[in-house]
Order: C-alpha cells, then sequence, then structure tokens
C-alpha cells in the first residue's frame, strides 16, 4: 500500500498464527529502500514480500539495509534472507544485537536446561516447558485487558482463537546476526531521510521505534499499537537488576512527548496520534500494576508461579497450556519486579536454591 511520501506498506503473513501478519514497511531512497522489520523466516512469508515489494515497483534485490525494531521473528526473521538476496545491512538496536548473539550461540539442550531452572526458581511445575521468548507463541491476555501480539514474550492475541495450539509450534530458527548496532538518537542510513532510531525498551530491552522525521511519522514496531498491547515479560523470572515493564513505561512517556506524529505500528493498522495512544496504553498498565497489589495484599508470601495462577486471565489456569503458563508467568513477574522497584511489594528471604515468595508492602 502506498502511504505518502515514500513509504509503503506490504503485509507479511505469519503461518498459522492467530495475529496473521507484520506490516513490513519500505522507505524509498536513491540508493534503494530500507525496510522497515522483515517478517517471519517461511516460504508464504517470503514470496508475500518479494511480490509484495514488486507490486510497488521494488526489486528486493535492490533493498538497501533492513532496520529491525526487535529480535523476534516475526520482525527479524526474513532480514537474513533479504540480505541475502539484496547485499544490503541489517541494523537492530545493541541491546537486542546482544540477545540474537546469546540465543544463537545456545544449544537446545541448555535452552532447555534454563528453562527449567527458571521455572522451578519461580515455584513452577517442575516437569513442564518452559516458555520460549523468542518464538512468537500466543499466551493469554490479563482478563479484560487488550490482547498482546504473539510475537516473542508473551501474552497474546486471546486464546481460543484461530491457529494452531501454540504449545506445538516448532521453535523458529534463531534471527541474523546484525551487521549495525544502533543507540537512541541514531540516524539510520538512508540517504536524503531522516530516520532516526528512538530507544523504546520494554517488550524487548532493545525494543526501537523510529522516527522519520522529515514525514512526522512514527514506526513503532511493536511498543505502541492501535487496539492491542504489547506483553512485558521478565526472563528469568527472578531478575531483580532489571525491569523491563518499568522501562516500558518510561518508554511510552517519550511517545507521548511526540505529538502530532502518525503512527506506522507492525501489526493491525496506522492511526494519527501515537502519543494518545501511548498514554491509554500506559494508564491500563498502571491500573493493572494497582489492582495486582491489592491481589497481592490478599495473599500470604507466595511464588511468582502462585501469583500467575491468582491474577485474572482471560481463560482460566487450568485451560492454559505448558507455554502459555509460562508466558503468564513472566507477565507477573515482570508486574511484580515494577511493584518491588516502586516500594510496594518485597521479596522474602529463603533457603539457597527454593523458590523465591513475594509479599506485599503498604502504600
Amino acid at each position: 500500500m502506498d502511504l505518502g511520501g515514500g513509504v509503503w506498506s506490504v503485509p507479511v503473513p505469519i503461518p498459522g498464527n492467530p495475529l496473521g501478519y507484520t506490516l513490513v514497511y519500505a522507505v524509498e531512497s536513491p540508493s534503494g529502500p530500507v525496510l522497515v522489520d522483515a517478517g517471519w523466516n517461511h516460504e508464504d512469508a517470503w514470496l508475500a514480500l518479494r511480490d509484495g515489494l514488486a507490486a510497488v515497483g521494488m526489486d528486493v534485490r535492490t533493498v538497501r539495509g533492513v532496520v529491525v525494531t526487535h529480535h523476534h521473528p516475526d520482525h527479524a526473521g526474513l532480514a537474513g534472507r533479504v540480505r541475502e538476496e539484496s547485499g544490503g545491512w541489517i541494523a537492530m538496536h545493541e541491546a537486542d544485537a546482544a540477545l540474537v548473539r546469546l540465543i544463537r550461540g545456545m544449544d537446545g539442550a541448555t535452552q532447555r536446561a534454563f528453562q527449567a531452572e527458571m521455572i522451578r526458581r519461580a515455584g513452577g511445575e517442575p516437569d513442564a516447558p518452559g516458555p520460549t521468548p523468542s518464538t512468537g507463541r500466543p499466551a493469554p491476555a490479563l482478563d479484560g485487558a487488550d490482547s498482546s501480539p504473539t510475537d516473542g514474550t508473551g501474552p497474546g492475541k486471546e486464546p481460543g482463537a484461530a491457529g494452531p495450539e501454540p504449545d506445538r509450534w516448532e521453535r523458529p530458527d534463531p534471527p541474523a546476526a546484525p551487521d549495525l548496532e544502533l543507540r537512541d538518537g541514531d540516524l539510520v542510513d538512508v540517504p536524503g531521510r531522516r530516520l532516526r532510531t528512538v530507544w523504546t525498551p520494554g517488550h524487548t530491552p532493545g525494543h526501537i521505534c523510529l522516527h522519520l522525521e522529515d514525514a512526522g511519522r512514527l514506526f513503532t514496531g511493536d511498543h505502541v499499537l492501535p487496539g492491542i498491547t504489547p506483553h512485558i515479560g521478565l526472563y528469568p523470572y527472578d531478575r531483580d537488576d532489571v525491569d523491563p515493564l518499568g522501562d516500558f513505561l518510561a518508554s511510552l512517556d517519550l511517545v507521548t512527548g511526540m505529538p502530532d506524529v502518525e503512527a506506522l505500528p507492525a501489526h493491525e493498522w496506522a492511526f494519527p496520534d501515537a502519543a494518545a495512544r501511548a498514554a491509554e496504553i500506559r494508564d491500563h498498565h498502571e491500573q493493572r500494576l494497582l489492582r495486582l497489589h491489592d491481589l497481592l495484599a490478599g495473599l500470604p508470601a507466595v511464588t511468582i508461579w502462585e501469583v500467575a495462577e491468582h491474577m485474572p486471565w482471560n481463560r482460566s489456569w487450568s485451560d492454559l497450556g505448558p507455554q502459555q503458563r509460562g508466558m503468564a508467568a513472566g507477565e507477573a513477574a515482570a508486574h511484580l519486579r515494577t511493584l518491588e522497584a516502586r516500594g510496594l511489594a518485597r521479596r522474602l528471604p529463603g533457603a539457597p536454591g527454593a523458590p523465591i515468595r513475594f509479599t506485599a508492602s503498604r502504600r
């Protein structure tokens, strides 16, 4: 679709996923188009991307580069194939580039051992397979909440929507390693345009939005979406040195400070006021934090897994598969960590190696 101003969008399907598609954007330049994201690594997705570009007069072999908003497979999956066809570069934020190196260096046995220990430390079911944050599996949304994208780390399109049982999906190949690492404020290499990196961590540590300053547009990736919200999970669950939900809320504040900017998200549809939607999403999470604090205050000292069991998901806990439970625990952990950082929850000392437990602090 021609969006005007030298920007086109191409819907690239995510086969078997109820989210449906990733919107890949092409920004015209005198040296060839630069893509924002690339889509899932699947032959059907590749054909849709190649043919979609051809339909608007672009040859994938002339792509100058792909700038990836974050490392999840429905965004970064085809970047390596585009690079093979075009000789162009791949760019992403340095924090997600570090994660890609980590993922590429882990074999299946190492990942399974990591997941099992993470679940055990959270007080979870010892034989349950853990979440695989890079796979794009759906997971539950908080009851009454917007659904979340199914592209990587957690609660996704409402369970029960069309699509395969998520726990049967195959693990995708890891993303291609980037050629260029971006930092907040960097201009992306798009000749004749001003495409600036806006670091918006939360959904992933290195998630970025991209501000097309010469056109008043913001490519929002999964950070700000018109009808759904991204999952914010903490992995490993018991980390106390990061606060992804706190980072996400602060990143939303960056967008609320950008009035009169059109949002071009990676899913659903473009919309005119990125700042207003960012404020809505922030309020949504603040209300969830208040409700979780009230829930925590009514319980004895509990594990992360027990908190996830008590949180109001849009399906009963017994109806959630192992992967969905693992991702729900990731969201519970992220909310607990933010409450802890605000002094509204605290983790209790326990025996070495025992699952950690939390209790509420007074407001």
